[in-house]
């Protein structure tokens, strides 16, 4: 397989490695991936329990970010996969197909959580109307059902070996996600500076807390989705451009990825008042 497809994104580990040194890009790059593994499998763990093991509203408030860690663990299950194709290449084309996984399912559900805190606060009838579960339920099943064909689609592209389309189709993804969160961000901002004059000074105080709750959580999942993806569109093109691909152009973006992945559990650890109780213990 063409080592250009098989890198596009996530720097993958060669998979032809068994019969070649194992160099220092190589052991960088498993040492990222199994930091991923080892760390991210308990924090995200322990917030789905944290989901789960709450009450009926919570868990119905929350239920993207259950779904969100839920992708966050299958994602340690690709850095699993890429340091055990060192080993059994055959294992390669589940590593390619679980980049669908990666590029995909990280900032859907982000921006799934970002438009609900849009809609309780610039459209708040509507955000109690479709409140229930179910809505959620459906939303999550469409949600999946873009990261399954995300993740066929990793698989076709790597086997006609075209890193151009591929290349183009996820900026465009990443381009489309980045604007409805950005849209969001400048609705709640606008809502946040536009208060009721009619309305008692503790209530105001209130809806104002809640505004602000929910303009930095949309601009913290903005940002991160900045810090994740540019770094990986940039090196896409510059390859494209250049015609020149190595492991190493990879490993900044791979980085930012990692480490982006912890910030929306210890956000939500942070809501919870987990966090401080972790600290402290």
């Amino acid at each position: 397989m063409n080592n250009s497809t098989v890198n596009f994104i996530t720097p993958e580990i060669s998979t032809n490695s068994t019969t070649q040194p194992f160099g220092l890009i190589n052991f960088l790059i498993t040492s990222i991936y199994s930091i991923h593994f080892l760390f991210s499998i308990p924090t995200h763990s322990y917030v789905i329990w944290l989901i789960i093991t709450g009450t009926e509203s919570g868990v119905v408030s929350a239920f993207f970010n259950l779904h969100l860690s839920i992708c966050e663990i299958v994602n340690c299950l690709h850095s699993l996969v890429s340091i055990l194709t060192i080993y059994f290449s055959s294992l390669s084309f589940l590593m390619l197909f679980l980049q669908g996984l990666i590029l995909s399912g990280r900032p859907v559900f982000q921006c799934l959580i970002c438009v609900e805190r849009y809609l309780a606060v610039v459209h708040p009838v509507t955000f109690l109307k479709y409140k229930p579960l179910r809505y959620r339920v459906i939303c999550c099943t469409v949600a999946w059902i873009i990261i399954l064909g995300s993740c066929f689609y990793c698989l076709f592209i790597a086997i006609s070996q075209n890193i151009h389309v591929k290349t183009w189709f996820f900026s465009l993804q990443f381009l489309v996600f980045f604007c409805i969160q950005l849209f969001c961000l400048v609705a709640v901002l606008r809502a946040l500076k536009q208060s009721g004059p009619g309305e008692r000074r503790r209530e105001r105080e209130e809806e104002n807390h809640m505004k602000r709750r929910a303009f930095h959580l949309i601009l913290i999942a903005t940002v991160s989705m900045a810090f994740i993806y540019v770094p990986y569109t940039i090196t896409g093109f510059c390859i494209i451009i250049t015609q020149q691909n190595h492991d190493a152009y990879w490993l900044p973006g791979l980085v930012c990825y990692v480490l982006a992945g912890f910030i929306q559990p210890v956000l939500y650890l942070q809501r919870t008042g987990k966090l401080s109780t972790l600290c402290s213990s």
